[in-house]
């Protein structure tokens, strides 16, 4: 064969070697993928039924980012199209990190998870008071007639088994007070991570946001990430919008919660559940102790939901240390969500299997195709969504 042939034929499969693009799919839980562009296809799809005004998401294989796309706009007044790199309202995605936080306080010897939180501080608690209006979760003189508080640990903070309530708005009297024996039973409670965090901070003379800034976010790389409005994030930032596309008015004035007012973006939000599942930043045990249940749940639904079930016995229902957690037949999943003010979001990650997803909304209608959405992106079949009281678009 003369040099001249050679070389047309080398060309030729060459040619056609490039013409033939590297697979773009992504790894699902059952084992089956599903290309980048049909995964777009479909969220356009469930976002113009559900009439969901922005939505950004990522998704993980073998604990790398797969799959990372933003759709739709930040405001819908002006049009403006949603990024990665645009600043959300967090909401309660806040106590995934916050919980990360405090295991890290723990490793340090800051905190113990199973010491009395007053035990760190002298005298009685229910003299603070909040040091200004907006900061009403450090006003703890309710607790003066409630001796349950006493028994509360850093674990019943994180295991939201302390008693407290969500909100002590969600009481008659808007009274913050333990419901019930701490660490008997489970109760959603933003309180009782705000609880730990006074708590922490009498106890260090050190402010939330130092300790994340230090702990979290420069560690992890999460450079557009506060739990306080910072005036950087004006360049960029997107609104909630109510189920009719209404625009909602954006809080810049919140005091720093750990269980709510993380302001951050998708990018840094998958860099710190990428942390997660590669399990940086702690020690092994650590990461073993947050995804261990703590208690079992059988409630019906997730918040203001007495009656007993045993509807999700079979994903064995529980909360570790900060995170929800189910069983399934791919190893464990640890799940948080987000809900306010116009922002509806919803991660899950299953460690074993590398694999993962967080979505981030800013619509009320978000939660309307978590299921739907979950179940195209990588075959989530196990998430409650009823217990989460994520009613689908179309029932």
């Amino acid at each position: 064969m003369r040099l001249s042939t050679v070389f047309l034929l080398a060309i030729i499969f060459i040619g056609c070697a490039s013409t033939k693009a590297p697979s773009n799919s992504i790894q699902r839980l059952d084992g089956t993928r599903i290309e980048a562009d049909e995964l777009t296809a479909r969220i356009e799809e469930l976002m113009d039924k559900a009439k969901v005004h922005g939505l950004a998401i990522t998704i993980f294989n073998d604990r790398e980012i797969a799959y990372s796309r933003a759709f739709g706009v930040k405001n819908m007044d002006t049009k403006e199209l949603l990024r990665n790199d645009t600043v959300f309202y967090g909401a309660s995605l806040s106590k995934a990190v916050s919980a990360v936080l405090f295991m890290k306080l723990v490793e340090e010897g800051v905190l113990d998870l199973d010491a009395p939180l007053v035990s760190y501080l002298k005298g009685p608690i229910s003299t603070y008071t909040a040091s200004r209006e907006k900061a009403w979760h450090e006003d703890l003189t309710d607790l003066k007639d409630d001796p349950l508080h006493q028994k509360i640990t850093a674990r019943m903070s994180l295991s939201h088994t302390t008693g407290f309530p969500n909100w002590r708005w969600d009481e008659p009297d808007q009274k913050l007070r333990a419901r019930f024996e701490p660490g008997s039973r489970y109760s959603y409670s933003g309180e009782g991570m705000t609880f730990l965090q006074v708590i922490l901070e009498r106890y260090t003379g050190r402010p939330l946001e130092d300790w994340m800034k230090e702990k979290i976010f420069e560690p992890y790389g999460m450079a557009t990430s506060s739990y306080t409005w910072q005036p950087r994030f004006e360049a960029n930032y997107c609104h909630g919008h109510d189920e009719k596309g209404q625009v909602l008015e954006k809080d810049k004035d919140n005091a720093a919660r750990a269980p709510s007012t993380l302001e951050t973006t998708p990018e840094d939000y998958a860099r710190f559940l990428h942390t997660v599942l590669n399990r940086k930043g702690l020690k092994e045990s650590s990461w073993n102790e947050m995804f261990s249940p703590q208690i079992r749940i059988r409630s019906k639904r997730q918040f203001l939901s007495p009656e007993p079930t045993t509807d999700n016995d079979d994903i064995q229902l529980s909360y570790g240390l900060g995170w929800g957690l189910l069983m399934t037949p791919h190893g464990r999943g640890a799940f948080k969500e987000g809900h306010g003010d116009g922002f509806e979001h919803y991660s899950i990650l299953f460690p074993e299997r590398g694999l993962g997803v967080a979505i981030l909304t800013n619509s009320a209608n978000g939660e309307s195709i978590f299921k739907e959405l979950l179940e195209v992106s990588i075959s989530d079949v196990y998430t409650p969504w009823e217990w989460q009281d994520y009613i689908p678009y179309n029932r």
